[in-house]
């Protein structure tokens, strides 16, 4: 037993290692390939990247057969790697990749909490971002936005350290600050660019730093770097398709985004994504704003020189966290999943929390008190839905009602009893627990009631369509890409006016709305294929 214990204590890393991939493989990776891809941009993005690992084409994206100028290409490279890597194209294999860098993600924080202030610093943060809600369900969404946000993490964490390392390391951060920064311009554009230099400017200024930004043994290399990565595809994109790429890609799709011009209609409050977090970041928003109250009434005034590197490390977080909301809540242009990197910093706050319970104690009680008993509330109360909610929703939710029930129920007493016995770090790893359970095994549960609300019509339509060899055309749903993944070739999306242009073709079916079914086809002579809950597949007689 001795010897065990001398052999764990001597290789305690490679053991945290190995644990925290057990429970990242759970939170992330069990079960993302045993639910369907899901509209709008899932099942749009994996078609494109099927596309471009079936035609070989790596430069121009399309979507539908048109030119798609939107994103750069960084995320469908990715697709197509793993694409070949597995030898096929699947719901596992595209969700295989974003997995990946949800993990990673996590595993940077660990190690860089675990380098700037302790093991024990590290495993928490890391667990704080792995169980926030926002980022499990992103970390395993087959979308941009994890791709851009794993980048940006890493490019910020590395600039972070050039506060921390010593004068003649300091060069290698920089050099990786400006690499992954053209990384994360690769994924996503400007805020790929913004985030990471925008953090880096501030961080500069408030630790009065700022002449080390120009430096010439950092800067000079570093912006090579980065435009050895950022330039080729874009200068290769503008002499091939100037002046198409140039109008779409920089300013309707970058410029006029941003400042909400054009026909993008994604307008939100500035107050957007302080709601967005508020659901996103838990369930750690509940001890983080019981805090931050605390400390907004207690407020101090610090020089970053007399700080520990604890506190230097939250204070340039926060800087971080501060100007990612800022920067989105000032574009007029809003998705809930735009905000996704600022969940790397929270968690760096979130675990200083967590890991000086005994200096927040009294907060993260109150707190703790509060999530629990609404986990509680919320369990009881749904086990009455038979009685408030129509038959047919509840017949939607029965799937995932009983483990939410049990687990919810779990949680609320436990985190309750632990929490009356003062052991936080035992309601620290009920909360966890709770997170990877519902991870893991509810995920594909919510997906299916999801797709209850019509797009099981939609896959099973365009199933239908390519196992006998149809075409396929659908009537005013123009941005549903079930559709375009798993007919697996190309779709008219089409008006009510189109309908009489394609209804003739033997070989094309039509999707329409049922309630709409009757006005559009007044005229004309079909047959009815298939009847969805939401949609009606018909053809010309």
């Amino acid at each position: 037993m001795e010897k065990i214990i001398k052999f764990y204590k001597s290789h305690k890393d490679l053991f945290t290692f190995c644990w925290l991939g057990i429970l990242f493989y759970f939170i992330f990776f069990h079960n993302i390939g045993n639910y369907a891809l899901m509209d709008v941009d899932e099942t749009r993005y994996v078609a494109m990247a099927r596309d471009m690992f079936n035609t070989k084409d790596f430069m121009t994206l399309y979507l539908n057969g048109e030119y798609f100028f939107e994103k750069p290409p960084l995320y469908f490279w990715g697709e197509c790697l793993f694409f070949m890597l597995f030898g096929k194209v699947t719901e596992f294999t595209a969700r295989f990749p974003v997995a990946l860098y949800g993990t990673l993600t996590a595993y940077l924080v660990y190690f860089v909490g675990k380098k700037i202030v302790s093991r024990e610093f590290g495993i928490v943060s890391s667990l704080v971002l792995a169980t926030s809600l926002e980022f499990i369900i992103l970390a395993k969404f087959a979308i941009l936005d994890i791709v851009v946000s794993f980048l940006v993490a890493f490019s910020v964490c590395f600039g972070f350290l050039t506060f921390f390392v010593q004068e003649q390391n300091k060069k290698y951060f920089w050099w990786l600050f400006y690499i992954f920064s053209g990384l994360a311009v690769m994924a996503k554009g400007i805020p790929g660019f913004v985030i990471p230099f925008g953090t880096m400017f501030f961080a500069a200024l408030a630790t009065k730093k700022f002449k080390e930004l120009f430096k010439p043994i950092f800067l000079f290399p570093g912006v090579i770097l980065f435009l050895l990565i950022v330039l080729p595809w874009h200068i290769l994109m503008l002499n091939i398709h100037d002046p198409l790429f140039f109008n779409e890609y920089i300013m309707k799709h970058h410029v006029d985004r941003f400042l909400g011009k054009g026909d993008i209609n994604r307008t939100e409050p500035f107050y957007f994504y302080i709601l967005t977090i508020l659901w996103g970041f838990f369930p750690w928003i509940f001890s983080f704003i019981a805090v931050l109250i605390t400390k907004i009434k207690a407020i101090k005034l610090y020089t970053y020189e007399t700080l520990s590197d604890e506190n230097r490390w939250l204070y340039l977080n926060s800087i971080c966290a501060l100007f990612i909301l800022l920067f989105f809540s000032a574009s007029s242009t809003k998705l809930v999943t735009y905000i996704l990197p600022i969940y790397v910093p929270l968690a760096f706050i979130g675990g200083y929390i967590w890991m000086n319970y005994k200096k927040f104690m009294k907060q993260i009680n109150i707190s703790s008190y509060i999530l629990c008993g609404i986990l509680t509330l919320v369990s009881f109360v749904a086990l009455f839905t038979p009685i408030f909610l129509p038959e047919q929703l509840y017949n939607d939710i029965l799937g995932a009602k009983w483990l939410s029930i049990v687990l919810l129920g779990l949680t609320g007493v436990a985190g309750i009893f632990l929490t009356k016995k003062e052991k936080f770090m035992g309601v620290f790893a009920i909360y966890v627990a709770c997170m990877l359970v519902l991870s893991a095994f509810g995920t594909k549960e919510f997906f299916n009631i999801d797709y209850k609300f019509g797009q099981n019509d939609l896959m099973e339509f365009a199933k239908y369509a390519r196992d006998n060899n149809y075409e396929l055309a659908a009537v005013n749903l123009g941005r549903k890409y079930s559709l375009l993944y798993y007919r697996g070739g190309h779709i008219d999306y089409i008006d009510e006016n189109s309908i009489v242009d394609v209804i003739d073709n033997p070989k094309e079916l039509i999707i329409i709305k049922s309630k709409n079914l009757e006005d559009y086809t007044k005229t004309l002579k079909y047959q009815v294929v298939k009847v969805g809950r939401r949609y009606t597949l018909i053809k010309g007689e």
